[in-house]
């Protein structure tokens, strides 16, 4: 198959007024410092899941797989990334609200600032101005870049110019401010099924493995999209970006590592183009859309 021509269309383009955008070949500092809350955060995570070990059970580990495909599966690739950044199907407001809360418990943020920041990628994909590309660093575009603060004023800002859609949407606006009240409710709420079932020793291993453990695998898989996928791998179009297909990114993402696809034509649900690119959460949408719960699937002529 051919390397295609096609430069992709960004979600939202930078204003006019604006210069041409030229690749940076350092990493950018932070200008409103750093956020030691998602420092906190992101190392909590890491440290809990270290109690992995000693806290193994069956259950534990069939809650993490489970908890790992609704959160990173539905939640961030289905709902975040292609209903909500891309608007690549419509489905029910019920359904909706369900996906943003489902993707709020993967640890990425909420559904309106994690969309504020993918629809900001792609308009400056590689550039200057993405927030976390490779060329500013491998550790950047993988992590560092997402323990930069944020203030009142800039958030509002940066909300208002890339989600000016899904910012207005008063349940976003709610899970937006209310964000780490329902990790503290699924922590709660898996420490007492365990507990319950099987007493403290199963309680705590449902916690470890059904919160950190799981947050830890789903963060790192959605940061080697910004980071593995934009360094190593094939490319089927040629794009204005260094997005890359690689097929060990997409089995552990849903699809999502079909990455150089995806840069090609964003708001096209199915990132697969070969016959083996399999794409299971396209593979979702279509089933949701054969029951009649998502419709306005986009194919290759809605581009943007």
């Amino acid at each position: 198959m051919a390397v295609e021509t096609l430069s992709p269309v960004p979600e939202v383009a930078p204003q006019s007024s604006e210069p041409e955008p030229q690749p940076l070949p350092q990493p950018r500092r932070y200008p409103d410092g750093v956020s030691w809350a998602t420092v906190f955060w992101i190392g909590v995570l890491h440290l809990g899941a270290l109690a992995a070990p000693f806290t193994y059970s069956t259950a534990g580990l069939i809650t993490m797989l489970v908890l790992y495909w609704l959160t990173g599966g539905i939640g961030i690739c289905l709902g975040y990334h292609r209903l909500f950044s891309h608007r690549s199907f419509t489905t029910y407001k019920p359904i909706r609200a369900l996906i943003a809360i489902i993707g709020g418990l993967a640890g990425e943020g909420s559904a309106v600032h994690w969309t504020a920041n993918h629809r900001k990628h792609h308009a400056l994909s590689d550039h200057e101005g993405d927030p976390h590309s490779p060329r500013e660093g491998f550790l950047w575009s993988h992590t560092l870049w997402c323990l930069g603060a944020m203030n009142q004023e800039h958030r509002q800002a940066h909300h208002a110019r890339y989600a000016p859609d899904v910012s207005t949407e008063p349940f976003l606006r709610f899970l937006d401010r209310t964000y780490i009240l329902w990790h503290v409710a699924l922590a709660a709420g898996l420490f007492a099924a365990g507990y319950a079932a099987g007493g403290s020793a199963l309680g705590w291993s449902l916690l470890v493995w059904g919160m950190f453990v799981r947050m830890v695998v789903v963060l790192h898989c959605t940061w080697f999209i910004n980071s593995v996928t934009h360094v190593w791998g094939y490319k089927n179009f040629e794009t204005t970006d260094d997005s890359k297909n690689l097929w060990w990114v997409a089995l552990v993402t849903f699809g999502e590592g079909w990455h150089n696809n995806h840069h090609a034509v964003p708001r096209r649900a199915n990132y697969g183009r070969r016959w083996w690119e399999f794409d299971i959460t396209y593979a979702t949408i279509w089933t949701m859309g054969k029951l009649g719960l998502a419709w306005n699937i986009a194919g290759d002529r809605q581009r943007t």
